[in-house]
């Protein structure tokens, strides 16, 4: 008890040593960092060069880069978006009834007070919606969309997700390979890549390491890369935007809305959410969409100009008249009664509800949608078969590999996880080496090498625990944006993360083989039994596909969990139960029925058998001095008659066989005595370097399922089903009648479906004028 506590003070004390000395890592701030031999010009000679013309081509001209933006002609329309989630008090509605519409050329804002769901619309119509129930319709060109719809479209998100470790180019171009079309060389990806580099001006710090949050680029400049990521991939219909401009100074804020009107002016259609933005920045978009509380729209239309349409909107529907000078957006806010202090004796949204501009978008709605139907070019030829559809724009060969090599540049720049790995294979394997460092081949030596067999299978926790970190890290970026872009599939993610494990891997099973096999003394036995070649590399391999394991393991553990202290736990257990019930610590034969089970099911179990087996079978065995057994035999035989019938049963052999007094016994003969009786044996060894394979296909196969089941999103009910006019069938709505609220019956909505159309109801009808025909001009 005393050495207890006198450890715990010990260790106490250097705790507290240590934390008083050594300081907590300190920020570098927003300063760039650049790769070796790619720093930018000193200040001066770029000053020169800009204004002596070697980018006069940015701001304008017959090579101005906004020019090569992908035209667009696709129209995007909404029909009465509905999105209901579960809640402890029943369910509630985050979206009510939203009806719109994206045209190209156009710059539409999404906006409303906190909480109105504006990112949830823009999430639902992005199909990157995963919670609740969604209904209504959405359509681009009029018609269904399909799987290929989320790979061509750009989504801005609000926070900037990167890879820390890569740079602005390098970010640029993986985007580029991973989403623009195959049938798009390389080289004109990577060419279209430095266009939109120098159309976001982002020449100076294109070869910047991106660094974390606080450390390398600043708000501004991941704020461009995010918005360049999705510009590179040649979205083919829309771009959507979730508040570009939030903490933002205001003269950046005008440099993105700026970018954002070019991209307009050049065919490009974008919907953004944005908040409360000035005057002069709200009158650059063309329309608008205001959502109230609960997601309710407030309204849908042109700005107007100088903002007049909407003004005259909320001023002939009651609102108290805009004051001169004043900021447009807060003044709805305010009309709305969104502000503290405010009062609001109107509901703005039924007056929407229940407005003229209403029926008129409603009709827009439905003639947009027959008339891009008509004209769409694949209804046209007649043709029944499918348009061309592919959820990612690369196949998986391309998307592996170039996830591999994006990975792999991850590690090389993470050099702590580098050394960590090396260092401890090194280290530790040297330290077991030489503790068992010895010339005897005796009985004590036996138990020394099996040991030291069992010390060095103790790494693979500590293996485990240096990759969990890394995982987490991969798969927070690929599941907040590139899974939903669909730059790469979910199994590409799993298995390029395992494929760069494999040379770290090799290189620390080189480094064990070299630093543990030969101080530990077992090539002297593949020397004396002439199988120097083979005992050496199936030992290799051994170990290899050991390390191997315990990174897939790893994986499967990690992958479906959100901490890795769970992880650690869970792996720390299993590899306990392995390691207890290997043969080693206890023989087979004296392991009970359920603990049997254990030791054949643990791999473990096939890799001892496989070391031990190389390393130490075939030997003959020379017992000590202290390891022999001595004794007197019966008066008037030899040693060798008096012990033939127990060595033949028994094993082992006699020193001095024909001597008649003092006998020397040795309990075993060779090492194969000493490996059978823990059940192993030499003849088995490419069976088990074959099964723990097999144990490493389990962990791959067990990782993809297990991360299918807890993390990727399902859709059970199946997706709608486009028929040729573009519609769904009956049977395949988008959300059943048992699934919509008891709360939203049929008589609230504006429409109802009718063979796969919405035709108007009779409360649309009595909305407006019958005989009026005008269409809302958008």
């Amino acid at each position: 008890m005393s050495i207890l506590f006198a450890f715990m003070a010990f260790f106490m004390a250097t705790y507290l040593l240590v934390i008083t000395h050594i300081s907590m890592e300190k920020m570098n701030g927003e300063i760039l960092s650049f790769q070796r031999g790619h720093k930018p010009l000193p200040k001066r000679q770029r000053h020169l060069e800009i204004y002596s013309g070697a980018d006069t081509h940015r701001y304008g001209g017959n090579g101005d880069p906004i020019t090569k933006i992908q035209r667009q002609t696709s129209t995007f329309q909404w029909k009465d978006i509905c999105l209901d989630i579960k809640t402890r008090d029943g369910t509630r509605r985050i979206l009510d009834h939203v009806d719109g519409w994206v045209k190209p050329g156009t710059l539409t804002a999404l906006m409303g007070p906190t909480g109105a769901g504006k990112t949830s619309l823009l999430d639902v119509l992005a199909s990157r919606s995963n919670v609740g129930v969604v209904s209504g319709e959405s359509f681009v060109d009029g018609c269904v969309k399909d799987i290929s719809f989320q790979r061509k479209v750009g989504y801005i998100q609000q926070e900037d997700f990167h890879l820390s470790t890569m740079t602005v180019r390098e970010a640029l171009q993986f985007s580029a390979i991973m989403r623009q079309s195959g049938k798009t060389t390389k080289k004109e990806k990577l060419a279209y890549v430095e266009e939109m580099i120098k159309l976001l001006e982002m020449d100076v710090y294109a070869d910047a390491i991106i660094g974390v949050p606080g450390e390398g680029l600043n708000i501004e400049q991941r704020k461009k890369l995010t918005i360049g990521i999705e510009l590179v991939a040649k979205p083919k219909l829309l771009l959507f935007l979730d508040e570009p401009t939030t903490g933002l100074d205001s003269s950046t804020s005008w440099e993105i809305v700026d970018l954002l009107k070019k991209m307009t002016a050049h065919g490009q259609a974008v919907l953004c959410t944005i908040h409360q933005p000035s005057t002069a920045l709200f009158r650059r978009f063309d329309s608008l969409l205001f959502l109230g509380p609960g997601g309710r729209p407030i309204y849908f239309g042109r700005l107007g100009e100088d903002c007049e349409t909407v003004k005259r909107y909320f001023e002939s529907n009651g609102a108290d008249p805009y004051p001169p000078g004043g900021n447009v957006v807060e003044w709805i806010i305010q009309t709305i009664g969104c502000t503290p202090g405010s009062t609001n004796l109107i509901d703005w949204p039924e007056v929407w509800r229940n407005s003229h501009e209403l029926v008129l978008i409603n009709r827009k709605l439905d003639h947009m949608r027959k008339a891009l139907v008509a004209r769409s070019s694949f209804f046209l030829t007649g043709t029944k078969k499918p348009p061309h559809r592919k959820e990612f724009a690369t196949i998986f060969v391309v998307q592996v590999w170039q996830c591999f090599r994006r990975t792999n540049l991850h590690y090389w720049r993470t050099p702590s996880y580098i050394y960590s790995k090396i260092g401890l294979s090194l280290f530790y394997a040297l330290f077991l080496g030489f503790s068992s460092f010895t010339d005897a081949s005796s009985l004590q030596n036996l138990q020394n090498q099996t040991f030291n067999v069992f010390m060095l299978l103790t790494l693979a926790s500590s293996f485990v625990a240096q990759i969990l970190p890394n995982v987490l890290v991969q798969r927070a970026l690929f599941e907040a944006r590139e899974r939903p872009a669909k730059i790469y599939s979910w199994p590409t993610f799993i298995i390029s993360n395992i494929l760069v494990e494999l040379p770290w891997n090799t290189l620390s099973a080189i480094l064990i083989f070299l630093c543990w096999y030969y101080p530990v003394g077992m090539y002297r036995n593949a020397i004396s039994t002439k199988s120097i070649l083979e005992r050496n590399g199936v030992m290799i391999l051994l170990i290899w596909v050991y390390l191997i394991y315990a990174s897939t393991f790893g994986y499967m553990v990690q992958i479906g969990l959100e901490l890795t202290m769970m992880a650690g736990n869970l792996s720390n257990a299993a590899f306990f139960l392995s390691l207890m019930f290997c043969g080693i610590v206890s023989a087979p034969i004296a392991l009970s029925q359920i603990w049997s089970i254990v030791w054949r099911l643990s791999p473990f179990t096939y890799l001892v058998d496989g070391m031990l087996s190389i390393g130490l079978g075939n030997v003959l065995v020379t017992c000590s001095q202290f390891e022999s057994l001595h004794f007197e035999p019966v008066t008037g035989g030899t040693c060798g008659s008096y012990m033939a019938s127990y060595i033949q049963k028994a094993g082992g052999y006699l020193t001095n066989p024909s001597a008649k007094s003092r006998c020397v016994y040795c309990p075993l003969k060779d090492s194969n005595e000493f490996l059978a009786a823990a059940g192993m044996s030499c003849m088995n060894r490419w069976r088990n370097f074959c099964i723990m394979w097999a144990y490493v296909g389990f962990n791959v196969v067990m990782t993809l399922f297990i991360y299918w089941l807890v993390r990727v999103p399902k859709n059970w009910k199946g997706k709608p089903e486009e028929k040729l006019d573009g519609s769904l069938g009956a049977k395949d709505e988008l959300v059943s009648e048992a699934s919509e609220p008891s709360g939203a019956s049929h008589s609230e909505r504006s429409f109802v479906k009718v063979s796969g159309y919405k035709e108007e109801s009779p409360q649309t009808k009595k909305r407006g004028r019958s005989d009026d025909v005008e269409l809302v001009q958008m």
